[in-house]
């Protein structure tokens, strides 16, 4: 059910289609009209689950030099309340922890409490972005993950 993918490994199809969640969510449904499609998606890693063929929740993941980056978390709208974002935050975190270093997210501040029961913490007070109130949110590798 879950693809991890680079930019090169998505089919046109698959980027078609992830590209359409996105957009539904993030500029049409939450009224936000910006650049969603961006630079960062060719170095990304494309995290998804799929239901007869079509991506349902979505994530993707940046490494940086200093942290990991999970963005563009998304569930469908069909799939809310099935419990799907929490198995796609699961998914998320478990790839970026092998990076071993700390996972931050820019989360929209009515998700703080979601993303505090994965361990992450508020490290930024409330600010806008794109008209939506969002904070910084970091996770810390623990000790045993780290080199």
């Amino acid at each position: 059910m879950w693809h991890i993918k680079s930019f090169a490994e998505l089919t046109t199809l698959e980027l078609w289609q992830i590209y359409h969640l996105r957009t539904a969510v993030f500029v049409v449904e939450q009224h936000c009209p910006y650049q969603e499609v961006d630079e960062a998606d060719l170095s990304a890693i494309h995290l998804f689950a799929k239901n007869h063929e079509k991506p349902i929740a979505y994530s993707r993941i940046i490494h940086c030099e200093d942290c990991v980056k999970i963005g563009r978390v998304v569930v469908a709208v069909e799939a809310r309340g099935s419990g799907l974002a929490r198995e796609l935050m699961s998914q998320a975190v478990k790839f970026a922890e092998k990076f071993a270093k700390p996972i931050k997210i820019q989360a929209q501040s009515y998700l703080q409490g979601f993303y505090e029961s994965f361990g992450f913490n508020a490290a930024s007070e409330i600010y806008l972005e794109d008209g939506i109130p969002h904070l910084d949110m970091f996770l810390n590798p623990s000790p045993t993950q780290s080199s």
